[in-house]
């Protein structure tokens, strides 16, 4: 694909091996176009690296915290479960929200929780609202003891970022599904792998091998949940699709039919 942008005439071109189409540059077709390839460029730069809250490194895209913020404050969920903690930084996110919400805790799961990482968690004001579980997260008995610490009425939310091979998200989510309260959402993060498999430090093997294709296989085997973003719940813009690293990220369950 090859990007021709014009200011002078406000356009955006855009040929697909021959396949030309004339945007106007100033225009949503633009700016989807042109966001998905900033996502590319910003990966390979590592962008998504120099961002923190309240302390702890978070590897995220903002408006994807903003948007998850944003289905969390609206379902005020009793327990969100994460698999894959890194610096912690996600954790701190959601148990901020559960701190000014003044409801939910959160669990996170990883296979190991570095000492200086475990240290800058517990040491964290936000610390009681957080529960760290260490060991490998598709592990029948890691999934059983964080099965443990969510209560038979708890509505719960769950959000995979630990492993992100194909293999390992179908794993995981095959363990945690059954967690999902109806109504709230398993979120699968960064789909956005199956897109960098021509950008440098991706990998050729990322076109398959990523949790995209592990979320869209799923929610095609199991009618209980479906592929559905979240609606924004303020737009007074021209837009109607974000700029997201979770493409096929949002699973929600489905409510029971009525009987």
């Amino acid at each position: 694909m090859k990007l021709t942008i014009d200011p002078k005439s406000r356009t955006l071109t855009v040929d697909r091996d021959g396949e030309v189409e004339r945007l106007q540059l100033y225009s949503p077709g633009a700016f989807a176009i042109l966001s998905q390839h900033w996502l590319k460029v910003a990966w390979s730069q590592k962008h998504f690296y120099t961002f923190t809250w309240l302390g702890r490194p978070i590897i995220q895209l903002p408006e994807d915290l903003i948007r998850v913020q944003e289905v969390v404050y609206q379902l005020r969920p009793d327990v969100i479960v994460e698999t894959g903690i890194a610096h912690g930084g996600s954790l701190v996110f959601y148990a901020s929200l559960c701190s000014l919400m003044g409801h939910g805790k959160v669990v996170g799961v990883d296979l190991e929780i570095r000492p200086h990482n475990r240290k800058a968690l517990d040491e964290h004001p936000l610390r009681p609202f957080i529960s760290l579980v260490e060991g490998s997260s598709t592990d029948p008995a890691i999934v059983s003891q964080v099965q443990a610490m969510i209560g038979p009425d708890d509505l719960v939310l769950v959000v995979l970022d630990s492993n992100h091979t194909y293999a390992h998200v179908a794993a995981e989510l095959r363990a945690y599904a059954p967690l999902v309260t109806p109504g709230s959402y398993l979120i699968v993060q960064d789909g956005l792998m199956r897109d960098l498999a021509d950008v440098p430090r991706g990998k050729p093997s990322w076109s398959t091998d990523n949790p995209a294709r592990a979320a869209e296989e799923f929610v095609a085997e199991h009618p209980e949940f479906v592929l559905q973003t979240p609606a924004w719940q303020f737009n007074e813009s021209y837009l109607q699709e974000g700029v997201t690293q979770w493409p096929s990220g949002w699973l929600l369950r489905r409510e029971p039919e009525a009987t």
